[in-house]
């Protein structure tokens, strides 16, 4: 008993196992030896996994023509799950939209017949057999026929390569010139047809796709059927199929794309498949007039580019050092687009050279589209140029864009660049007389300030300050590039020099700004004396008259050397400043006569 319960909980286990093992899609097939109207002499084969070619016959077997008659994998109504069903049948394909997209066949005149092929993928998750698949044929007036084609699938061994190598392909128009006609001549033109492949094509069909539309078929449809079929295209062969047809009369000139769908065996009894194809004929006809009629630049719109901001990193730019530009572009416009904007930036000359250059040597910006009141930002890595003046630079932006009414329009705008220049100063010998003074003495000091930078120096002031003399300063005032200021000044001995008797001398001066600069320090030596007493004996009037009387010279000695040495630097300086006053006059008096 014991044993027995084993073997059935065992066989339950087995059961419930199987249960929940998924079942592969099973295949099924149908009788289509009674097909009135979709015919297929094979069945056609394809790979699970793999896109195929599903290629059967479409019989028009009425007394009436079918117009606009389409064909195509009919779309069931049934889902379950991953499978589409058709009844109880299993829908083989993959269920997308492009794979119940109807194929477009014209008119199928009554007895006539049409060659078609569609293309589907197959389900994965399918077992190898035989299938089902249902064909719609419709005409303008709805549906016509609803038959079913069998396929086989398989499970492929070759890999992707292979089957590449076994694969029918075909090249049109080799080695042709693009055919031309002229309205209203009949175009008479061939095309080329070359079996690319190892492989020979059967059973042949190119098919033409018409149009009625003017604008994609340059051609009157004159006949109905402009097919040309071939029973055999061997590899590498080229075949020759002629056509001649009338230009329409409604047709502008230009280059327009002829379709054609190609259709083939790649065996004797294989299935067709379908190839599609387009060649380019140039017709001339009229030319397409401008809607907006004869251009006029005041009657048409265009966008509006501006500069919305731009800024330098750094801020402040020095002649001779790189900066980058960085510029917001926008479209002020608030309707109209630009697309296809070149934006050439343009520097200011000086001394016939560009102040600004770019670091990759292009200056050229290029921009695909600006909507309406969009911005667009460029950077720009640039040099300055060194030895400039210090001032502002223009530098322009040329634009060059399209917008949909107005081709080519161009504009500019301009942005300043202010270009700084560093100060630079020196000074001359300095002159000082006497260059030793007792305290209260004075000496006087001159020198020049040369100005030897690109930037004028304004409000220049000299200050002199040292332990032993009296605090003095001077305004010099504004000294231009490449000229100099002079120092004039008398300076006070205060207290005996008690250190090696240097003065210091700060010069300062402003910017173009007002801004007071870092005062240059200099130095100049002067010493300063003890002042020496004059010694009066008051008891010599005293002395007896009967005593001898000192002599003058060395009486008064103490005070006749000081004051000797006082005349002489006087006359020094007068003598100085008459000479630089004469030069001065004729100085001017050059200038005049210049």
């Amino acid at each position: 008993m014991k044993k027995l319960r084993r073997q059935l909980t065992l066989w339950m286990a087995v059961l419930l196992l199987a249960g929940l093992v998924s079942t592969p899609v099973q295949a099924s097939l149908e009788d289509t030896s009674s097909n009135e109207v979709v015919i297929s002499s094979s069945i056609p084969k394809g790979k699970i996994g793999k896109s195929m070619t599903l290629s059967f016959v479409v019989k028009n077997n009425t007394a009436s023509d079918w117009e606009d008659a389409t064909a195509g994998i009919a779309e069931g109504t049934d889902y379950l799950g991953s499978d589409k069903l058709e009844g109880s049948l299993i829908f083989p394909f993959e269920v997308t939209t492009s794979a119940f997209k109807p194929r477009l066949l014209g008119t199928i005149k009554a007895g006539s017949s049409r060659s078609v092929s569609v293309s589907a993928k197959v389900r994965g998750d399918l077992t190898e057999g035989y299938y089902a698949v249902r064909i719609d044929v419709s005409d303008k007036n709805g549906t016509v026929a609803s038959e079913f084609v069998n396929i086989w699938v398989y499970k492929g061994t070759g890999t992707d390569a292979e089957d590449k190598k076994k694969a029918v392909s075909f090249v049109l128009g080799e080695g042709q010139s693009t055919p031309y006609g002229v309205y209203p001549n009949v175009m008479d033109y061939s095309i080329n047809l070359r079996n690319s492949s190892l492989v020979d094509a059967r059973d042949v069909t190119v098919s033409m796709v018409l149009s009625k539309d003017s604008a994609e078929f340059p051609f009157d449809i004159n006949e109905g059927n402009y097919d040309r079929t071939f029973e055999k295209i061997a590899a590498g062969d080229t075949v020759t199929m002629p056509y001649s047809m009338a230009i329409r009369s409604d047709v502008y000139s230009g280059f327009f794309p002829i379709k054609f769908n190609v259709t083939y065996r790649d065996t004797a009894d294989g299935e067709l498949k379908t190839e599609e194809k387009s060649l380019y004929v140039k017709v001339k006809n009229k030319e397409k007039e401008d809607p907006l009629g004869e251009f006029n630049e005041n009657n048409r719109t265009k966008a509006r580019l501006i500069v919305d901001s731009y800024k330098t990193i750094p801020a402040t730019i020095i002649a001779g050092d790189e900066f980058e530009l960085v510029v917001t572009m926008k479209n002020a416009s608030a309707t109209i687009p630009a697309s296809n904007i070149l934006l050439s930036l343009v520097s200011e000359k000086a001394s016939d050279s560009a102040v600004f250059s770019t670091e990759a040597g292009s200056s050229a910006i290029v921009v695909n589209s600006l909507g309406a009141g969009q911005t667009t930002e460029f950077r720009v890595k640039m040099t300055s140029k060194a030895g400039i003046a210090q001032r502002s630079y223009a530098l322009t932006i040329k634009e060059k864009y399209d917008s949909p009414e107005f081709k080519n329009a161009a504009e500019e705008v301009v942005i300043d660049i202010p270009v700084k220049q560093i100060a630079r100063l020196n000074t001359g010998t300095v002159e000082v007389m006497p260059a030793s003074i007792s305290v209260g003495g004075e000496s006087n000091v001159m020198f020049p300030i040369n100005n030897t930078g690109k930037v004028m120096l304004y409000n220049v002031m000299v200050l002199f300050e040292a332990d032993s003399i009296r605090k003095t300063d001077t305004y010099i005032g504004n000294i231009e590039p490449g000229k100099s200021g002079n120092v004039d000044i008398m300076l006070s001995g205060m207290a005996a020099t008690a250190d090696e008797g240097k003065v210091k001398m700060s010069i300062t001066y402003e910017d173009e700004n007002g801004t007071l600069q870092a005062p240059v320090e200099k130095e100049m030596s002067l010493f300063v004396t003890e002042e020496m007493p004059i010694d009066v004996d008051m008891e010599g009037d005293l002395q007896d008259a009967s005593a001898e009387p000192v002599p003058f010279f060395p009486k008064y000695k103490m005070v006749i050397f000081p004051a000797a040495i006082a005349v002489v630097a006087a006359a020094v300086v007068i003598i100085r400043k008459k000479k630089k006053k004469k030069a001065a006059e004729e100085e001017g008096m050059d200038d005049e006569i210049s």
